[in-house]
């Protein structure tokens, strides 16, 4: 059993992983500084420090619990927000990940996992499902500050022998994600249907997205702790879904007989989103166990 640190771990998929590594005997501290992390997400019996990972006392955190992994999370996620000020975005996703990175090589942590991202990453590609081969010219600041860090990983590997995974992530989707958030569309209409609002979509809502239920990446993230593996792992479901079909399963399930509203496509949407997911099932043995019915589901409830 490790003891390990979760950046972000009050948020969404954090939280969810914290629940599983407490639940299978490991020592889990949280470092969070609830900007959309929320406290009741948190898991009793977990150690919580409110501080925000550029902060220089996160040194203390590694000097006073002597963490042996780290899962890092922490992150501005919303890819608006990066466009409009790419240099408040920076000073998150690159200097606080490099401040954490820092104190990993100072006081030797075995292995760094890091939640990236798919989409974000690849942008349109000309190969669907995307492999991780593909060339990443991410065209948002959020985009290019993930993949910043997936090539400072690699540095403090090669240089200072510092083991890590970075995941690139489908679009999650799950209990506890934030129905009123940029991100998170399942959420988002899931919320809207359940108070019997009309969702919006966005263009003519034939763009697709790979849709991954938050346990399936939990557990992506368990084998990435287990394993020797090193570098660049997608995770998703290799299959596409467009919004006008989201919104025809969600209706189903829901029973629902709800249309909804069409607004005007916002500049810059990606058209297709869809990971390759090979390399992961033949090197750590994963497969995920939701399907969309099975994740919606357990959202409605």
């Amino acid at each position: 059993m490790s003891k390990i640190l979760i950046t972000g771990g009050a948020g969404f998929i954090g939280s969810h992983l914290a629940d599983k590594l407490i639940e299978q005997g490991h020592q889990v501290v949280i470092v969070d500084n609830l900007s959309t992390g929320k406290k009741e997400n948190i898991n009793s019996k977990a150690k919580f420090y409110q501080i925000d990972i550029s902060d220089a006392e996160l040194l203390d955190i590694f000097k006073e619990e002597e963490l042996e992994v780290v899962f890092h999370l922490a992150a501005q996620i919303d890819i608006r927000k990066s466009v409009a000020d790419p240099i408040e975005d920076a000073k998150t996703n690159i200097l606080g990940s490099l401040n954490l990175l820092e104190n990993c090589k100072k006081f030797n942590i075995k292995k760094v996992v890091f939640i990236s991202t798919g989409g974000a990453i690849y942008g349109d590609t000309t190969i669907v499902p995307t492999p991780e081969e593909y060339s990443a010219l991410p065209v948002s600041p959020y985009g290019v500050a993930k993949l910043s860090v997936e090539k400072y990983l690699n540095y403090y590997y090669k240089f200072f022998g510092l083991n890590y995974v970075a995941l690139r992530l489908a679009n999650v989707y799950g209990p506890r994600q934030d129905p009123l958030g940029e991100a998170g569309v399942i959420a988002i209409f899931c919320n809207k249907l359940l108070k019997n609002e009309q969702p919006i979509i966005y263009g003519d809502g034939k763009q697709t997205r790979d849709y991954i239920f938050v346990d399936d990446v939990v557990n992506a993230g368990i084998l990435a702790l287990k394993q020797d593996k090193i570098g660049i792992f997608n995770v998703g479901t290799e299959k596409e879904t467009s919004v006008n079909e989201l919104f025809q399963k969600l209706t189903e399930v829901m029973d629902l007989k709800i249309e909804p509203i069409y607004n005007p496509s916002r500049e810059g949407e990606q058209q297709r989103s869809c990971l390759d997911c090979s390399k992961i099932k033949k090197e750590f043995g994963w497969e995920p166990n939701y399907d969309l019915k099975k994740g919606i589901e357990e959202i409605i409830k």
